[in-house]
């Protein structure tokens, strides 16, 4: 009987598939040799013989000391410093110390000098003034809240200004009133 598949003979194909199981040991049996591998074995074993490291423990160390930190009510050493020359509006009479311990409003914790006017709103007899935070963001304010951190008292606000009254310390262990005015930004 002569059986044909694809061009080939029935008896070609049979020997084919009769080496290919051989031929799938003799690759298989190649590959689980001892003899490759005892280079790696050897490493290894060599490694876990060699003496182990000790790490040593982290130092300890003392707690840090806290730090209150008191020179938040003095002038900022940006800004020039209160000269009295008696053409200012600065009286000259000692006041009394701010309330430090009262609730810091938001723009008390901004330096005066990147704050500025950007506006006015009024309703019904009200007026607040829009402050520009120095970040893009603008807060309304009136009169009686505070910004800067030389306590400054908002006491008037105008179509194009904001008139302040800041209490900062004279040098001398006392505290005086400098008025300040923040006119309206012209952008």
């Amino acid at each position: 009987m002569n059986i044909r598949l694809l061009g080939h003979s029935a008896r070609s194909v049979l020997s084919v598939l009769s080496i290919l199981p051989i031929l799938c040991v003799l690759s298989l049996a190649g590959c689980s040799g001892d003899r490759q591998h005892a280079d790696l074995d050897q490493k290894m074993k060599d490694a876990r013989n060699k003496p182990q490291g000790t790490i040593e423990p982290l130092p300890t160390y003392p707690p840090a000391e806290r730090f209150k930190y008191s020179a938040l009510a003095l002038r900022s050493p940006f800004e020039a410093p209160v000269i009295v020359t008696g053409n200012e509006k600065v009286s000259g009479k000692a006041v009394a110390a701010p309330d430090q311990q009262r609730r810091k409003e938001p723009l008390e914790l901004i330096n005066y000098t990147l704050l500025s006017m950007v506006g006015t709103l009024s309703k019904e007899g009200n007026v607040w003034a829009l402050i520009n935070d120095g970040d893009g963001r603008v807060h309304r304010v009136r009169v009686g809240n505070y910004l800067g951190r030389n306590y400054g008292l908002i006491t008037n606000i105008g179509a194009f200004e904001v008139e302040i009254m800041e209490t900062v310390p004279d040098g001398k262990g006392e505290w005086i009133n400098r008025p300040r005015t923040m006119a309206m930004d012209e952008e």
